[in-house]
């Protein structure tokens, strides 16, 4: 009946639904995705200060981005 499950907009996915209904699972692989790249980037040297700066700077907007 319809084509589609879910919808993006404005880079939140709205799943089809009789309420309102929003999908984080875009949003968490994105997440997960800048938070390997960084810890690709830093290897084992990063004291655990830079590591958590760097996460907070900028893997949590791109999980937070929308919400």
């Amino acid at each position: 009946m319809f084509w589609v499950d879910e919808i993006r907009y404005l880079g939140i996915y709205i799943v089809m639904s009789s309420r309102l209904k929003i999908s984080l699972h875009h949003a968490k692989r994105s997440f997960h995705r800048s938070l390997n790249a960084n810890f690709v980037k830093m290897g084992r040297i990063s004291s655990e200060e830079v590591v958590l700066h760097l996460v907070h700077s900028k893997c949590l907007p791109v999980l937070l981005y929308g919400l």
